[in-house]
């Protein structure tokens, strides 16, 4: 019953019984990863998007399974068309007397509506009710800081189409948002001066023994982010004033490892492979993420930085008691665009200068 071949090796080689075996199998395997292809898919098919010109390296792979998976936190977002009468009927008179002064012509209605919401995103149930509490003072600030932020810096935050801000973008329907940091100072006990930075692995480094104060010198101090000299053998020392050393290099790494690591890119999502350093041969995205990092700038000197009062010892950084700060990563959670896109401010003119969008 069995074929003539296979009759015929096991009679020239009698020891050796595995060679048709291992043949046979291979090929019912080959057939099998192929049937299941076909029907199934290629599991680990990638796309790929075209960053800048074409055989340069200027693109971005990423696997269709992952592309096709929605942010998880999306499904939670509170929009206005789903806020009931009964959800505006059980918000109190005191909490609607709160009125941020960010908000002084908005009606008892919608002002009730943006409770419900803010209370939603942020996960504190009784938000706006006492007008003492400090999580209310703080989302007074907060209110000024998302109009500012949706108003002054549209080139990042609708650089592709009307998306904004709100504040679930960090929240997330959490009272203290993910991916906030703080000053670390010195990590390494073992060394002092530049060495004390770095070769510790921190969250800030993103786990790397890359300097862990890239946050704190490039999106807190405004330094300059720049690498050492392309050229060999230069007439300059690091003494002098605004020259970009080895350790500037380390660090501007740092960051540019942690905005990669924010929106879920490589590099030359921005950067043209063969010529990182030239601002000629970058890609649109260079742009918008340049004005993101001035807007987190802005966010961290002008809006958090001064809340360092308000908030109680638990809520301060651990070494210098500083307040949370944010940076990329604390809105993008690891996407390209937060929320992938989603408009969370169609529905809010509140929340921005823009033309409400109820239907």
């Amino acid at each position: 019953m069995l074929p003539m071949w296979f009759n015929k090796w096991n009679r020239e080689n009698p020891t050796n019984i595995y060679g048709p075996a291992i043949l046979v199998g291979a090929a019912g395997v080959a057939v099998t990863v192929a049937a299941f292809i076909v029907v199934v898919g290629q599991p680990f098919k990638t796309e790929s998007l075209q960053t800048g010109p074409r055989g340069t390296g200027m693109s971005r792979p990423e696997f269709v399974n992952q592309i096709r998976d929605a942010d998880p936190t999306i499904a939670a977002y509170l929009g206005r068309d789903q806020i009931t009468e009964e959800d505006i009927a059980g918000v109190s008179d005191a909490a609607l007397a709160n009125l941020p002064p960010n908000l002084p012509d908005i009606s008892d209605e919608r002002y009730a509506e943006l409770i419900v919401a803010m209370r939603a995103w942020t996960g504190i149930p009784d938000l706006m009710e006492d007008p003492d509490s400090y999580q209310t003072q703080v989302a007074y600030t907060m209110i000024g800081m998302t109009q500012s932020i949706n108003e002054n810096w549209i080139g990042h935050v609708q650089s592709n189409a009307e998306v904004g801000v709100s504040c679930y973008s960090c929240h997330r329907g959490q009272p203290v948002p993910s991916e906030i940091w703080f000053r670390m100072g010195p990590v390494n006990e073992a060394t002092e001066g530049w060495a004390a930075v770095q070769n510790r692995v921190t969250v800030q480094s993103q786990y790397t023994s890359l300097p862990s104060d890239a946050l704190e010198t490039y999106l807190l101090d405004y330094g300059r982010i720049g690498v050492h000299d392309l050229e060999a053998h230069v007439a300059a020392y690091p003494s002098e004033e605004g020259y970009p050393t080895w350790q500037d290099t380390e660090r501007t790494f740092s960051l540019m490892n942690y905005v990669s690591n924010s929106l879920g890119v490589n590099c030359v999502f921005c950067h043209n492979s063969r010529a990182f350093y030239d601002v000629e041969q970058v890609t649109p995205q260079w742009s918008t993420e340049m004005l993101g990092i001035s807007m987190v700038q802005e966010i961290n000197n002008e809006w958090l930085v001064p809340l360092e009062g308000l908030y109680p010892p638990e809520r301060l950084g651990p070494v210098f008691a500083d307040a949370p700060k944010a940076a990329c990563k604390t809105c993008h959670k690891g996407y390209q665009r937060p929320l992938q896109g989603l408009n969370v401010i169609g529905a809010w003119p509140e929340l921005a200068n823009i033309d409400p969008v109820l239907d």
